[in-house]
């Protein structure tokens, strides 16, 4: 299947809804410095919980001059829905700093200075690149990377190899929209533990599915749903130990 399909088919199975915590941070806020932010917040964080947060730690300190002043106390307390807050405050404030007295406040749109700034990886700097500039990269995160490879699109180790594998599969046009969609689509799809195959369009190329996860699980589908026919045949779960 063509990977532009693929991408259709996850987003047709998603019923146009799935959107996730950056894009909405981008559509209310319109602010790289606050997209930065809002995925440095949401590492090992639920979407809500990083919507929430941002929010707050934005209707506070608006701009990276202003959260680079920040006490670190009142930062943990505004962001404290998230993983790791008091660790958190402390990277943010010192993100704030770096881009105020070494970019004039303005964060960069180049993907080797973000990397630079403290606490800000490769993942994190193709984010600020996609939601906040709306530049063309491919973010790779725990979802991108599995799906890529259970799908049988990409055979990597790592995330770094997924996204050089990804960029060379997808149209630099698409580039864009494929985390939302790949994160969204593991989210409420092809989850990582349990993954809903009965209703996943892209079966017939999952690797993953028909190595033979694929017949195990509709092996115990079947097996579930007769032991449930003997059950009501016999008046059903807990009769024989009535009195």
């Amino acid at each position: 299947m063509d990977p532009v399909e693929i991408l259709r088919s996850m987003k047709d199975a998603l019923g146009g809804g799935g959107e996730t915590a950056l894009a909405a941070v981008e559509e209310r806020l319109r602010d790289p410095f606050a997209v930065l932010i809002a995925t440095v917040l949401s590492h090992r964080t639920r979407d809500e919980r990083t919507s929430e947060a941002t929010m707050n730690l934005f209707g506070r300190f608006r701009t990276p001059q202003e959260l680079a002043a920040a006490g670190e106390a009142e930062v943990s307390e505004l962001i404290r829905g998230v993983g790791f807050y008091k660790n958190k405050a402390r990277a943010i404030i010192r993100i704030a700093n770096e881009i105020t007295t070494k970019y004039g406040g303005r964060v960069p749109r180049d993907l080797e200075a973000l990397m630079e700034l403290p606490s800000v990886g490769r993942k994190t700097a193709n984010c600020v690149l996609v939601y906040g500039f709306g530049l063309e990269a491919i973010p790779v995160d725990t979802h991108v990377h599995r799906i890529s490879n259970r799908l049988g699109l990409v055979e990597t180790s790592t995330p770094e190899e997924t996204e050089l594998r990804l960029m060379e599969k997808f149209p630099k046009a698409t580039w864009t929209d494929v985390n939302d969609t790949f994160v969204s689509f593991g989210k409420e799809i092809c989850r990582p533990v349990g993954p809903r195959c009965p209703i996943c369009p892209l079966t017939e190329i999952c690797k993953h599915y028909n190595s033979g996860f694929g017949q195990t699980r509709k092996m115990k589908r079947k097996g579930m749903d007769m032991d449930r026919k003997e059950r009501a045949k016999s008046g059903g779960e807990g009769k024989s130990g009535e009195l």
